[in-house]
């Protein structure tokens, strides 16, 4: 039997270290974007003030990048630490993509972060650009190969198990790359980090504009970013779209809990605008429904049928009867029984024994589980609604109003009226937080919903785990909190730091020197162009 307790607190590590990672990564991916787009208009105007912007934003986009390293390394450790079964069991499929990640995109984004900060006065304008570009393109192919990894875990292509080894082993290198899941959370995670970051940017520029300084920097930051984000956040709900009905095609128990859809409706379904989710009941008290619309993503049909809970349940139960068979014919085949007949049958079934492999939950021996057993098995393939409904919707919600702000950003800077709109600065400001938020919540219900999983209906996460003792985790849980809590501090401390500072402190040293160099050979105060503040000197630029 499986410590349940030590399963739950090696998925309570795992998801506190990959929440913390990713309050970094989407603002690494827009910022990078955000960073080439204003470097380029400074190559192509040749005024200070976008050199400024680069320098400045550029300062901000290495504290989160520093940040996000340290505690991106950690969830890899993890896999050897807690998770050892589930790498020997599919580290042949899983491991590649997380090595190209290291070898050709990590390398690459680390090695041009450091010419982006330390190359400004041994590379031309066009070189430094490149660089900055290249840093870019690193940190989108960083999330490019990891995201591969994830949609593996969420539909696993291009593998087949071997019982002489026991492990999965990759097929088709092909299929992997190409998997549709995977490709379609690619597209929507950098472009929610797009969002991340063009929020990011509006929020403090109207900071700025709020107090009254810095406004010419301000106003380009803000033109940049209004614009970027609004392409970003179109970018995000159309592919939201789209996500949906991969969902609906391969993941079929995941959308039925998203959607706390409970019975196999005619088509169209519906789709639950609000309503409270009774798991007891298998119903949706006091529910708002849009007709067609579910069915319309899901299916991107108005004929085919979105399954319900309840027929999924039926459906699995009946899957896990297959896995108990198939798992009897794995131990004569392990046995020694490669006999023809035994292969073929293990053959028609083999896609099941992940279904067996649930039952080790509740016995050690498989093939003479109880009926309770079966049920409690099938059960257990039905991710907790409630939360998959209520985090699913907050995060759409938080969406759109992301979208209504990023639009009135855009309308008053294209208007040149943003300064007029303090009522709009100040939610901009105020709703700097909101793309984390929405950013977590999608990470919450995309793995969430695939318990009780750790590789899709192929490997349960109860058995994915490392032989580690209950204390061991308390303690290595704590130390983490510490470290992580220690490390996010920091990280807020020196945002806020900086951004109170403002780009006026990119000049700041010079300008006294040559307040200082002035008085000593004039014996009077500075004058002349040099030593104007930083906003005069953008206003003529």
């Amino acid at each position: 039997m499986i410590s349940e307790s030590m399963v739950d607190l090696s998925r309570l590590q795992f998801a506190m270290t990959a929440l913390y990672h990713f309050l970094f990564v989407p603002l690494t991916l827009g910022l990078s974007f955000i960073l080439a787009i204003m470097e380029s208009a400074y190559v192509m105007t040749g005024k200070q003030v976008y050199q400024d912007m680069v320098k400045f934003w550029g300062k901000l986009f290495g504290i989160n990048f520093a940040l996000g390293v340290t505690t991106g390394l950690t969830m890899e450790f993890q896999f050897g630490t807690n998770w050892a079964y589930y790498s020997h069991y599919v580290g042949d499929i899983f491991g590649a993509p997380l090595a190209i990640e290291g070898l050709m995109a990590f390398f690459l984004e680390s090695t041009f972060i450091g010419l982006f900060f330390f190359g400004w006065d041994r590379l031309t304008r066009i070189q430094h650009m490149i660089v900055t570009w290249l840093v870019a393109l690193g940190s989108n192919l960083s999330a490019l190969w990891i995201l591969i990894a994830n949609g593996w875990m969420q539909n696993p292509v291009g593998a087949e198990f071997n019982y002489n080894t026991m492990r999965m082993e990759m097929t088709s290198f092909v299929e992997v790359l190409f998997n549709p899941v995977a490709q379609v959370k690619f597209v929507h995670t950098v472009s929610a980090g797009y969002v991340t970051g063009a929020m990011f940017v509006l929020g403090i520029s109207s900071y700025y504009l709020l107090k009254k300084r810095d406004l010419p920097f301000a106003r380009r930051s803000f033109a940049i970013a209004s614009s970027f984000g609004l392409a970003a956040i179109l970018s995000v709900i159309l592919l939201g779209d789209e996500s949906g009905y991969e969902i609906g095609d391969v993941q079929k128990t995941k959308l039925a809990a998203i959607e706390a859809e409970w019975e196999t409706h005619p088509a169209p379904a519906a789709f639950t605008l609000f309503g409270l989710p009774n798991e007891e009941t298998m119903e949706t008290d006091y529910a708002i429904r849009i007709p067609w619309v579910l069915g319309l993503i899901a299916t991107r049909s108005t004929d085919e049928q979105v399954v319900g809970i309840k027929d999924l349940l039926v459906e699995h139960e009946e899957r896990v009867r297959n896995g108990m068979g198939a798992y009897d014919l794995f131990t004569q085949l392990k046995a020694g029984d490669e006999s023809p007949a035994t292969m073929a049958a293990f053959d028609e079934v083999k896609d099941d024994l992940g279904y067996g492999l649930l039952l080790k939950k509740y016995t050690p021996d498989v093939i003479d589980a109880t009926e309770d057993q079966i049920k409690s098995a099938a059960r257990d393939t039905i991710p907790g609604v409630a939360p998959m409904f209520f985090t699913f919707r907050i995060m759409v919600a938080i969406g759109f109003t992301m979208f209504l702000l990023v639009a009135l950003a855009f309308w008053h800077s294209a208007r040149q009226t943003i300064d007029k709109q303090t009522w709009l600065q100040k939610a901009l400001l105020w709703a700097i937080p909101l793309p984390f938020l929405a950013c977590e919540m999608g990470w919450f219900v995309a793995e969430y919903g695939r318990q009780p999983w750790s590789i899709g209906e192929v490997l349960p996460t109860h058995l994915s785990t490392s032989t580690r003792s209950v204390e061991e985790l308390w303690m290595s849980i704590a130390g983490f909190v510490l470290f992580y809590t220690a490390l996010l501090v920091a990280e807020v401390y020196l945002m806020f730091k900086f951004a109170r500072l403002g780009p006026s402190a990119l000049h700041t040293g010079r300008y006294h020197f040559e307040k200082e160099a002035s008085h000593s050979m004039t014996g009077g105060t500075a004058a002349g162009p040099k030593a104007q503040p930083l906003q005069a000197r953008n206003e003529q630029a």
